[in-house]
């Protein structure tokens, strides 16, 4: 059950996104959701290959830079995008 902790942190984050989500805040649940990827994306590139659990899928330079990649785009369209009037 250990292993599985650094997957449950950013499972929590996820969650707390979809809470932002679900109250109309899609700005701020696409900041914690891209904040969730890059979470993962440092833990997965920093924790050995036994400690990692679930964050591991393919091997640890596949798993970081795609990560990354998805995280950093998800913060970058969330900030570039005209609020529109909303929060």
């Amino acid at each position: 059950m250990l292993v599985q902790i650094p997957f449950l942190i950013v499972m929590c984050l996820i969650a707390v996104a979809a809470v932002y989500l679900l109250v109309d805040r899609w700005r701020r649940g696409a900041l914690v959701f891209g904040s969730a990827a890059l979470v993962a994306a440092v833990m997965r590139a920093v924790l050995p290959t036994s400690r990692v659990g679930l964050l591991q899928v393919r091997g640890r330079v596949a798993d970081v830079v795609s990560l990354a990649v998805c995280g950093a785009l998800v913060l970058w369209l969330a900030t570039s995008i005209d609020s529109l009037g909303t929060n």
